[in-house]
C-alpha cells in the first residue's frame, strides 16, 4: 500500500495548492496522474514543456512557474533534471496534470538546495502540468 499523498486543489493550467496528510512521506517515488491529457506520450530524450509547483513535504513552496507566468522546457529522461522527474514524467501524456512525491535520493539528496529552502533529506512534492514536447 502506498503512503498517503497530498491533496491537490486546482485544475490543469492553474496554480495548485497542496494539503498534506498526517504522517510521513513515502521512501519511494510516488506518481499520481490527477488528470490525464490526450496528447502525445512523453519519451526519454524529448524536450518537455511544463508548468509546475514544487513544495517540500509539510514545508513551504520553493518554486513555481505559475507566478512567473511562463512555462519551462528541458530535456527529460536523460539526466538533465532530478531523477524523480525523469522517472515520473517519461511515459505520461501531454495535457496531463501529474503529482510527484520524490524522496530525497531521487531529488537533491543529503545536500538539499539551501538557497531554495530545500533541506538535505527533504521529500519534494511537485504538481506538473505537461504543456508539450518536442524532439
Amino acid at each position: 500500500m502506498s503512503a498517503a499523498l497530498p491533496e491537490v486543489s486546482g485544475s490543469y493550467g492553474s496554480k495548485p495548492t497542496l494539503a498534506f496528510p498526517d504522517g510521513s512521506a513515502s521512501d519511494e517515488l510516488e506518481v499520481l496522474v490527477l488528470s490525464r491529457g490526450d496528447g502525445a506520450l512523453v519519451e526519454a530524450g524529448d524536450d518537455i514543456e511544463v508548468h509546475y509547483l514544487g513544495q517540500s513535504w509539510n514545508g513551504g513552496v520553493f518554486d513555481n512557474s505559475y507566478d512567473r507566468g511562463s512555462s519551462i522546457s528541458f530535456p527529460i529522461g536523460v539526466g538533465a533534471v532530478i531523477a524523480g522527474w525523469d522517472e515520473g514524467l517519461v511515459g505520461q501524456q501531454v495535457g496531463s496534470r501529474v503529482l510527484l512525491s520524490i524522496p530525497s535520493h531521487l531529488g537533491y539528496g543529503d545536500r538539499g538546495v539551501p538557497q531554495a529552502g530545500i533541506k538535505g533529506g527533504d521529500t519534494l512534492v511537485f504538481v506538473v502540468d505537461i504543456v508539450g514536447t518536442s524532439n
